[in-house]
């Protein structure tokens, strides 16, 4: 096949037809960006402690007393989870004993004093007393995800990843076969049904199933979106839609949530409000045309033809007589080539290769990513304004990473972002403890560096793969991802064997990401391949145990062959 680019080159770049796609894509992808936080404020965890009955006739100095602290960090902790024994409190109170905590530390009474230490502790058999400061009601406050149940509150996150985990695998593969319209449109609708039924949700394990399907539709939806873009538009329109447009509009709609989630602090409530993106976006099906080139990958020339000359009369431009002249298909030879699938991407040397490295880069910055988030719950200050900070950040990031990729080579600017990232991550180790506001600075930076590596990853991975397979195989990055970031909630309970061990593990494994980076092949101004073949003549792997390339004899080895090819040739 010819390169497509050239075939429709009659359109221009920035014509009415590109101009209504570029920005009704971008406005879709206001779903995905505004539910990808959600699990922070639909899962946040406050302050709480043992519920005391209002009948349980205590004196206040012992209503007071009768919650366990201790010291951390210089300051008096209440204990979360336990209390001291209420039969046997009450009996104190009655006789007229006053609590004392010893150590010239005493609750003021006028009775004999009791020292606590030497008393019995239960744990909380009439439920929390919740702090109601940020938030009224959260999915933990309401199924008492806390003490006994606290392992519920990870696994609640990991069954919302697992599900985008799923949506990448499923999705990619039937984008690749039946189209990327039909999977963006189900991904959003599935989206926004799945949230407006978290708001009914009468039990955490109902809960947990509707929020595992929720997200199968954010991120199938989002990488779906971008793969669309990615091969309507060309030339420098497609560089600005997924290395800028895309990106900060996704972002603003991220920064919506906290926004949304200060004025509604009920979570049922901000459950119904998440699906009013999604049901908005529907009506833009009839406005969205499906990916030309993908027809053209799967030998749908009629219908791709109809798409490129709708697209010139909208363009005002006088469309060739004949856009695709194709020799004679074999009928089997189609049907072997729509079959590729996730296998196909580690049956050739070459490509396992490739799809291997990119799979790590992937897992890498989803844990780094995610886990950013994750432990932003463990700084100081208001979690709204915090998580506000982090997604304004993003804008910064998407557009140095457009900047980027419009002057510089792919494989610079991914380890350069992420080596920034990096090294914040392994400086928060100085500041947690003394400086709270530079470790907020630091956590914003490390984010800044991972996010824009993250950004630039999404335009290299999809300048690396040909056409026939470039869903399936950015679905199966974005799978990757979903991996590192259903790690990520637990990546905070790392700090149990050492405080800074999550930042160390993050650092770490941003770092890998950077080494892998250094042997993948450059695209930088390279045209898109559209089919295995092409991809196979025009990359080199930077392998340090590869020897000088291979001569170039106009043959295809047997690694660089996966299905048999397809005459399918491209004029003006």
């Amino acid at each position: 096949m010819e390169n497509y680019e050239d075939s429709v080159s009659f359109l221009g770049t920035w014509g009415p037809f590109q101009r209504r796609v570029f920005f009704l894509l971008c406005l879709i992808s206001i779903p995905s960006g505004y539910n990808i936080l959600c699990v922070m404020f639909l899962l946040a965890s406050p302050p709480h402690h043992c519920h005391i009955p209002i009948h349980s006739n205590l004196s206040q100095d012992w209503i007071q007393a009768i919650i366990p602290g201790q010291m951390e960090a210089g300051q008096l902790e209440l204990s979360s989870c336990s209390r001291y024994d209420l039969e046997l409190v009450q009996n104190l109170s009655a006789g007229g004993y006053t609590p004392s905590l010893g150590h010239n530390l005493s609750v003021l009474g006028s009775g004999p004093e009791i020292l606590l230490s030497g008393l019995k502790q239960e744990s909380c058999k009439d439920g929390w007393t919740y702090s109601t400061e940020y938030y009224e009601s959260t999915v933990v406050t309401e199924f008492n995800l806390v003490c006994g149940d606290l392992w519920k509150q990870p696994l609640t996150s990991l069954a919302y990843f697992l599900g985008g985990l799923s949506g990448c695998l499923v999705s990619g593969q039937i984008s690749d076969r039946f189209g990327r319209k039909p999977v963006l449109f189900g991904a959003i609708a599935m989206l926004s049904v799945f949230s407006s039924a978290l708001a009914f949700a009468p039990s955490w394990p109902f809960f947990t199933l509707l929020f595992y399907m929720m997200g199968v539709g954010q991120i199938a939806s989002y990488v779906t979106l971008f793969v669309l873009g990615s091969e309507i538009l060309v030339g420098s329109t497609r560089v600005l839609f997924s290395g800028l447009s895309l990106p900060i509009v996704y972002a603003f709609s991220m920064m919506l949530l906290p926004g949304t989630a200060y004025l509604v602090r009920n979570w049922r409530h901000l459950s119904l409000i998440m699906t009013v993106p999604g049901l908005a976006c529907m009506p833009l099906w009839m406005l969205i045309p499906e990916s030309p080139r993908w027809l053209v990958s799967c030998c749908r020339f009629q219908e791709a033809e109809m798409i490129l000359r709708s697209a010139a009369l909208k363009n005002q431009v006088e469309a060739p007589q004949v856009i695709f002249v194709t020799a004679k298909v074999e009928k089997e030879e189609i049907q072997e080539a729509e079959s590729y699938s996730l296998l196909d991407l580690l049956r050739a040397k070459k490509l396992r290769c490739l799809t291997l490295m990119l799979w790590l880069m992937w897992f890498s910055l989803g844990i780094s990513y995610f886990g950013l988030s994750f432990n932003l719950s463990s700084l100081y200050g208001n979690p709204f304004l915090n998580y506000f900070l982090l997604s304004a950040v993003e804008l910064p990031a998407y557009f140095a990473s457009f900047l980027a990729a419009r002057s510089l080579p792919r494989r610079q600017t991914y380890m350069g972002f992420v080596l920034l990232g990096a090294l914040a991550l392994f400086l928060i180790q100085i500041t947690l403890q003394s400086y709270p506001s530079l470790t907020l600075a630091l956590v914003l930076i490390g984010k800044f560096g991972i996010l824009a590596g993250s950004a630039s990853l999404y335009i290299f991975t999809g300048e690396l793969f040909p056409t026939v397979v470039r869903n399936t195989a950015m679905s199966s990055c974005a799978m990757f991802s979903r991996v590192g970031s259903s790690v990520s909630p637990y990546l905070v309970q790392l700090a149990v064997f050492y405080q800074f061990l999550p930042w160390i593990v993050m650092g770490a494994l941003s770092l890998l990401g950077v080494l892998l980076c250094f042997l993948l092949p450059e695209t930088f101004k390279q045209p898109l391949p559209d089919t295995i073949q092409q991809m196979a003549a025009t990359q080199r792997l930077r392998l340090p145990w590869t020897s000088a390339p291979p001569k170039d004899d106009g043959k295809l080895t047997k690694d660089q062959t996966i299905a048999p090819e397809i005459i399918c040739t491209t004029h003006l």
